[in-house]
């Protein structure tokens, strides 16, 4: 779906309504919702400023994480919340590391955006499928998600997953949690050793 008409529709506001805030004909937004025309640049930061929304959002296809993205930059519009404190989290990507994440006063940002990070560590989760085609440790994968299903609760698989992104240099060596951690981690490199891992 086109950013325009995701909008559109999640403000609860008709072509007609919008063409008028921006003195053009209903014809125009048509064009532009159903993607026939591009919006022309002199309106974006108009659309900008009038939803509070990042213009790169309205021209283009929405992702399921744009589409979050946008909802939560509604409810903090309409929400005002305040930062009650930051949390430390870790975060994949480019460069490894912990960033403070901002802890809302209202629970439905707070919400949002931990549906935000479920919704990009699917698409991650779907990349490495994507990489495992013709992969021989499919099954690997297969035991994951067992795993996650059956005992994501489980302090034992938490730290065998740690010692591995230690292990494998994902997390580094500074980012550990406790020190049960590390003897825990320094029991299974060993073992991982011995098996020539």
């Amino acid at each position: 779906m086109i950013g325009l008409e995701y909008i559109l529709n999640l403000y609860n506001l008709q072509h007609i309504e919008l063409a008028e805030k921006l003195g053009i004909k209903k014809q125009n937004i048509n064009m532009w919702v159903k993607g026939r025309q591009n919006i022309p640049k002199k309106y974006l930061p108009v659309l900008e400023e009038l939803f509070g929304i990042d213009q790169s959002y309205f021209g283009r296809n929405l992702t399921e994480i744009d589409q979050l993205e946008i909802q939560k930059e509604k409810l903090k519009s309409d929400l005002k919340p305040v930062i009650k404190k930051h949390e430390q989290q870790f975060s994949l990507g480019e460069i490894n590391d912990l960033v403070e994440v901002p802890v809302y006063n209202k629970e439905e940002i707070n919400t949002i955006e931990r549906d935000i990070e479920k919704a990009k560590l699917v698409s991650k989760f779907k990349s490495a499928m994507d990489i495992v085609d013709n992969n021989p440790y499919l099954e690997t994968y297969k035991l994951i998600v067992e795993l996650l299903e059956k005992v994501q609760h489980e302090s034992v698989l938490h730290k065998t997953i740690e010692a591995l992104a230690h292990y494998y240099e994902v997390l580094p060596d500074w980012v550990s949690s406790e020190p049960e951690q590390e003897g825990f981690e320094s029991e299974i490199f060993e073992v991982f050793d011995d098996h020539n891992y």
